[in-house]
């Protein structure tokens, strides 16, 4: 179990319908059964005076990350739309910072930045600044997907200087690629994140 208090921040990482619900356009197989341990760790973080703070994938209509426009993802997670929303039975905290990503059409893997897909350039979202501002040290992260937006919030985390906790029943992979789920697994413990 997590050791949470005010130096602690819970990252709760894109649990949306379009990840976690089967009818959702890019679901990740058993995304659904994340949601229950995703809730029992906000208890233990608002418990121990810990922050929760929430992703969510924000695209617009048209972007680059799009298949339809000349990327690798199906539609997903349109502004807005249902595919966006998070799960009805996440518990959303009342108040709780929310760091949307993509919402200008650049790729938001990461919690901590987002990448224009043509030129590559990358630029800070305003987590890191939020967490700084709240002394946060510890970093806890649980939700979707482990072989992208998890691990690349954990890399970020990482070269950030946070000591970074992956809880490992709270994530699920997309496995685009067979085997994606566990190399995301062995990335995310050879930059020294810890599994809990």
């Amino acid at each position: 179990m997590i050791d949470y208090d005010p130096s602690t921040a819970l990252l709760v990482v894109d649990v949306q319908n379009d990840f976690a619900d089967a009818k959702g356009s890019l679901y990740v197989r058993q995304g659904e059964r994340v949601v229950p341990v995703v809730n029992e760790e906000i208890a233990f973080a608002l418990e121990g005076g810990a922050l929760v703070v929430y992703t969510q994938d924000w695209h617009p209509e048209v972007t680059p990350h799009f298949q339809k426009d000349g990327g690798i993802w199906p539609v997903h997670c349109v502004a807005e739309s249902w595919g966006a929303e998070f799960h009805p039975d996440l518990r959303v905290v009342a108040d709780a910072p929310v760091i949307r990503k993509g919402a200008d059409g650049r790729d938001g893997y990461s919690a901590f930045s987002v990448r224009d897909p043509r030129s590559g350039d990358v630029e800070a979202t305003r987590l890191e600044s939020l967490l700084r501002e709240r002394g946060i040290e510890t970093i806890a992260i649980a939700g979707l997907a482990t072989d992208y937006c998890v691990v690349e919030t954990v890399l970020d985390a990482r070269r950030l200087g946070h000591r970074t906790i992956v809880i490992e029943p709270a994530v699920r992979a997309v496995d685009l690629q067979a085997g994606d789920g566990e190399r995301a697994f062995r990335r995310i413990r050879e930059a020294g994140a810890e599994l809990a």
